[in-house]
């Protein structure tokens, strides 16, 4: 095979969809793993696992799998492969034969077939995580579940709500709402709340955290980025998500042991791990619980 076809995988999951491109014709089938049997349909054979990209324009048989792909041809010098929450997508240079494309394919559908389960898994895990906005719902705050109580008295509306103990003996957040509201009016209210939650906890955690670091910050300032849990600047920002409420104490604490850090460190040298770990010896296994399975699903 030409030396310019080395394969290279993209060993991440991208968090945008592939743009879309124009085919201009119909997808040609593409069997890519087993050969073609005359006269068998693929509908008549023991039905596969499938997997199809919603912008897919050719599809082949990897193993038990039929999957769906995008293919992008482009100024490029080698096949790479994709996998998002759309599915498979395969950038080829322009060039490029489809029978090697095909290779390619047949090649890597070890990790092709892995990687589209892991996000497919992933997907159904978010989809079971999603919170249902209605009075009775539950959603973690600092790692415990409380359950939503929407409470017309308004004994507390200045502040939106409130966290009251359960008759069963968990938590409730009383939300100065009607009884009628909407769910979109309850998921405001609740996040609105979160994030007063969230502002006070973190300034307290920070001014904690800074002397012990011998650092000093100068404004915190609450993120929805959608990639990170939080960043600092040189001149002593803090950006810190306030998502993070979610978790237990010890969780937040690392993260804003590690933003704290960073005014001393700002890369992530063993010289900058080294620092987390004199005030968060186990931030290795802290570091780990911050998956996005880990929180409840807004959307």
């Amino acid at each position: 095979m030409h030396p310019l076809l080395r394969y290279t995988l993209d060993l991440f999951e991208s968090n945008t969809s592939p743009a879309p491109v124009n085919t201009g014709s119909i997808a040609i089938e593409s069997i890519a793993s087993k050969p073609y049997q005359p006269g068998v349909k693929l509908e008549a054979m023991t039905p596969p696992a499938r997997f199809q990209h919603p912008l897919a324009n050719r599809e082949a048989r990897l193993g038990e799998a039929l999957v769906g792909f995008q293919l992008k041809r482009g100024k490029r010098r080698t096949i790479g492969f994709s996998v998002g929450p759309d599915g498979l997508v395969v950038s080829a240079p322009q060039w490029t034969p489809l029978y090697q494309v095909d290779a390619a394919l047949a090649e890597k559908s070890g990790w092709i077939l892995r990687k589209l389960a892991e996000t497919r898994a992933r997907h159904d895990r978010l989809q079971a995580n999603r919170i249902d906005w209605r009075d009775g719902a539950s959603l973690p705050f600092l790692g415990k579940m409380v359950r939503l109580v929407l409470d017309p008295s308004h004994a507390f509306a200045e502040v939106g709500g409130a966290l009251l103990p359960g008759g069963d003996g968990t938590e409730q957040l009383h939300l100065a709402l009607p009884r009628g509201a909407t769910p979109e009016q309850i998921r405001d209210a609740v996040q609105a709340w979160l994030m007063r939650q969230a502002k006070t906890l973190f300034q307290q955690r920070l001014a904690y955290f800074a002397p012990q670091l011998q650092v000093q910050w100068r404004k915190l300032t609450l993120s929805s980025a959608g990639t990170r849990w939080g960043s600092a600047r040189i001149d002593g920002s803090i950006r810190l998500h306030w998502r993070l409420i979610h978790f237990r104490l010890a969780v937040i604490d690392y993260v804003v042991v590690h933003e704290l850090s960073h005014l001393r460190v700002m890369d992530h040298s063993p010289l900058f791990w080294d620092t987390v770990r004199t005030v968060v010896p186990d931030y290795a296994s802290l570091r780990g619980q911050l998956k996005d399975e880990a929180i409840p699903r807004w959307l």
